[in-house]
This record gives C-alpha cells, structure tokens and sequence, in this order.
C-alpha cells in the first residue's frame, strides 16, 4: 500500500516525538547537577501546562483564563487519594487526572450547552477557578487555608525519588504523552473537527460537526493532562494550598507558553515554555525573588509576541520562509 501524504506526516512528526524523548531521557541520564536537573524539570512541567491548554485553547480555540481550575483539582485528588484514602501514588495519578477530565466535562457541559464561547467562556473558566479556591479554603478535608503536606517516604514506590532525575524523567512521560495526543488531533478525524470548530463554528455545524461533542471532548483531553500536571507538582513539593492550587498564575503560565510558542502547533508550546523558563531564571539571577515578577515577564512577553509575533515563536521560521518566497516570486 502506497503511503499517502498525510501518513507521512505523521510518521515524521512520530519519529520527531520519539528523537525529543530519547534525546532528553540520555540528557538526564549525563547531568550531574542539581541545578541543571531541576531546570529541565520545572521546563518540562511548564510545557506540560502549556500543551494542556493548547488542545482547547489552540486547537479548540476555546480560550480559558481558569485552567488552574483542573490544576488543582488534579492535585488535591493526588493529595487526598495518599492522605486519607491510604492509596498508592502511582493509582492516585490516573484518578487525579480522571477527575480533572470530569471537571472539564462538567464544566464543558455547562458553558457549551448554552453556546457560551470567547470572553464569555474565558470567565466562565475563570470564575470556577475561583469557586472551587473558595470552596478548598472552607472544607476540612482539603486542609482549609493550612493546605495538604504529603508525609516524606523516599522510594520509587512512593513516587518520591532521591534526586529530581526521576521526576524530570516523570513528567518527561508525560509531556511525550501530551505530544502524542496532539499529534493525534493533528491527523485524527476528531482533531479536523476541533479545527474546524475553531475556524468557523457556523461553517462546521452546516457541514455536521456536533459542536458540544467536539468542545467536550477538547476540554475533557485538556483538563486531564492540566490535572496531570497538578499531581505531579504535589508529588514533586509535597505541599498543595488553595492559593497555590487554583491561583492565577499557573493559568496565566499555561496560556502565555502556548501563545509564546505558537498556539495549534505541535511544538509551539514546548519551545513558548522553554523560552518563558529561561526569561525567568535569567530575571531571577538578575534582581532576586521579587515579588509578581514572573508575572510581570508573562505580561509583557504576552503583548510583545501579540504585537511583534503573533504566530508565536513556532511561526517565525514560517513567516521568513514566506517572505523569502515572496521575495523570490517577484524577482
């Protein structure tokens, strides 16, 4: 059977995935370093954000401003599973992120039942976020505003590991495992009609696209793989407060890396993550821990990209690639 162009596509961007895992799965094995280990890991924890909001906010075009809301969500059920219920770190994972999917479809339900999209969606995320901050603050088995501190108990059975080596290789899995998925919708008939949602909504219901289906399942993908991302810092800072679970900030990181690199690219959100992790680290050796300033880098790098770069560090090649040609076509 003859190969057709769109399967060769995949085979290459699948070939892409394997050579990126390979490549950092050898880096970690090579570093020796604290320092370097635990920046490749909280790199990779700010992509996993960022490629978690790309599948509803890039490839969906369902823009969320509350994506701390599936976070934390996810890391709560983490926490409380370990805590109160006596389970195993590494059964409490699946189940953190199968709630977090919950969250999103319940949510989903409700915003998309009633045609809610755009700014309106974005708050209606937003305001959830906040729902749910408050509703951790008020009951005890969350631990209120004192927070959850997971008991130390080093060992590959605990989820707790020596050196940050095995939780950068963890969250390396689960980046891959975020690529493959967008991969997926990249080529997968669900992922046309998630592009098509995004495109043109009226366009697609005319051509049969079940619009609610669609957002649902978008949402229902993204939500797991932010409740992922929730887990794992849990496991990684044995802490977990309201504050720190649904704050605006870890909504703010997710959104800001996926526009940075490229919003519905594969590869956007890796590199806009990246490009954030090492702004910061440089900003921090430079001035300190003040405070809100990762915030005021997102800030500005937000508007500047908007601006200057709209497609995103992804775009850029492609945007010279297309002047050149230009270029060459009026010669």
């Amino acid at each position: 059977m003859k190969a057709t162009p769109r399967m060769g596509a995949l085979q290459k961007e699948l070939l892409h995935i394997a050579l990126f895992a390979t490549a950092l799965a050898l880096l970690l094995q090579v570093l020796s370093s604290g320092v370097a280990l635990n920046f490749v890991m909280m790199a990779l924890y700010a992509a996993l954000l960022a490629q978690a909001w790309n599948i509803l906010g890039g490839y969906g075009g369902q823009f969320s401003f509350g994506h701390a809301l599936f976070f934390g969500t996810g890391a709560y059920v983490q926490a409380i599973a370990q805590m109160q219920w006596g389970m195993n770190p590494w059964l409490a994972l699946p189940l953190a992120v199968m709630v977090s999917c919950a969250v999103g479809v319940f949510v989903g339900a409700l915003s998309f039942r009633y045609g809610l999209k755009g700014s309106y969606f974005a708050l209606v995320t937003l305001a959830f976020a906040e729902v749910f901050r408050i509703l951790a603050l008020s009951v005890p088995f969350t631990g209120a505003g004192v927070g959850l501190m997971l008991p130390l108990q080093e060992g590959f059975a605990n989820m707790q590991f020596g050196s940050r080596r095995g939780y950068a290789m963890l969250v390396l899995a689960l980046v891959v495992l975020a690529l493959l998925v967008t991969c997926w919708l990249k080529h997968s008939r669900f992922g046309a009609y998630l592009q098509a949602v995004r495109d043109n909504e009226d366009a697609a219901r005319a051509v049969g696209v079940s619009l609610f289906k669609v957002k649902l399942g978008a949402i229902a993908l993204s939500g797991g793989f932010m409740g992922a991302a929730g887990a794992f810092y849990v496991q990684v800072f044995q802490y977990i407060d309201p504050g720190i679970a649904y704050g605006a900030h870890t909504s703010v990181e997710a959104l800001v890396g996926a526009i940075v690199g490229g919003m519905g690219t594969l590869w956007g959100p890796i590199l806009g993550a990246l490009a954030l992790h090492v702004l910061a680290d440089v900003t921090r050796n430079l001035f300190g821990q003040l405070p809100g300033i990762n915030m005021v880098i997102y800030g500005s790098v937000l508007v500047l990209m908007v601006m200057f770069a709209p497609r995103g560090i992804g775009g850029l090649g492609r945007s010279v690639r297309e002047l050149w040609k230009g270029r060459q076509h009026e010669r």
